[in-house]
């Protein structure tokens, strides 16, 4: 009775207000937009819309079937792509979608031997899903999610691929500079730079500022990594940032890292995928190739291990 077209129908006239402009993105004229709902409608026994002047408003029969439709037609469209690969030989394209701002840096560090060793499969990398990248999961949209904060929900499963420090960047010419370690206190008089995220996802807010009731002196905003560590190396404010990424900058730029606090803020990049894809044999190459090449040396991935060691012990 429902057909993928209904399905179109109820998403495009939601998306785009009107029959009309919904039958323009469909191609369809909107006479036969409308017998067709019509005759879906008389089928099912309810209706889908109720007029309200020149507006339509859903009824709860279709918030229902609109809520299918977003559902369950990116997985037809995923379906399709994949068979049309398949029938050209072609193994597939692997979706990233990023969670994370400093970690595309890493990523690359991942990519690059990948696409080497899987030739026939692409890699999309989708950073419009940075801080949402659940939804995107759920929705179809990437195959694979890269984000420090894991939210186990059943269908979707997490692994951890990186273990690593998140410290304060400054100047060198900064007076922090130089120290073992900062206490929460010493920030109230900075100035804290942070990628547009709610502050709720902020490690250096939740896991270090805010359990000690402190606040920076100003909150500033910077999209691009490379801009807010020129702001740092300026001496325009402070930051925190993963250890190794503000370590591969300061050949480059006037920065240096400090830990956060005496025993540091320990911190892992989880890859996330639909449970139901776990045994994707290139899907499940990704995750160990990530697993395997972290971006740092041997001997400076002991030290932080060492280092680490009993902060992630006690919060496993």
């Amino acid at each position: 009775m429902i057909e993928r077209i209904h399905l179109a129908i109820v998403r495009e006239v939601d998306r785009q207000g009107s029959l009309t402009a919904a039958a323009d993105v469909l191609c369809l004229t909107q006479s036969a937009l409308s017998h067709s709902m019509k005759k879906l409608e008389q089928q099912l026994g309810t209706a889908i819309w109720l007029r309200e002047g020149r507006s339509l408003r859903l009824t709860q029969a279709g918030r229902h079937l609109l809520h299918v439709a977003n559902r369950v037609l990116p997985q037809l469209s995923l379906a399709e792509e994949r068979l049309a690969q398949f029938a050209q030989g072609e193994r597939g394209t692997l979706r990233i979608g990023m969670e994370c701002h400093p970690c595309y840096q890493w990523l690359l560090k991942v990519v690059a031997p990948y696409l080497a060793s899987w030739p026939d499969v692409d890699v999309d990398v989708k950073q419009k899903f940075q801080f949402g990248g659940i939804g995107a999961l759920f929705a179809y949209e990437i195959d694979l999610l890269v984000t420090p904060d894991p939210l186990h929900k059943p269908g979707l499963a997490f692994e951890p691929v990186f273990d690593y420090e998140q410290v304060l960047v400054v100047s060198r010419q900064h007076p922090l500079a130089g120290l073992e370690f900062v206490e929460p206190a010493q920030l109230s008089a900075e100035v804290l730079i942070t990628y547009p995220v709610s502050i709720e996802r902020l490690d250096i807010f939740n896991l270090f500022l805010l359990p000690a009731g402190v606040s920076p002196k100003r909150h500033k905003i910077i999209e691009t990594t490379d801009i807010l560590l020129q702001m740092v190396a300026s001496g325009r404010g402070v930051s925190a940032l993963p250890r190794w990424l503000v370590e591969q900058y300061a050949s480059q730029l006037d920065i240096a890292p400090v830990r956060l606090g005496p025993r540091g803020i320990a911190k892992q990049i989880f890859l996330g995928v639909r449970d139901s894809e776990t045994g994707i044999d290139y899907l499940r190459a990704f995750i160990e190739q990530a697993r395997h090449l972290n971006g740092r040396g041997a001997e400076e991935e002991a030290l932080l291990q060492n280092a680490l060691e009993p902060v992630l012990t006690e919060r496993a």
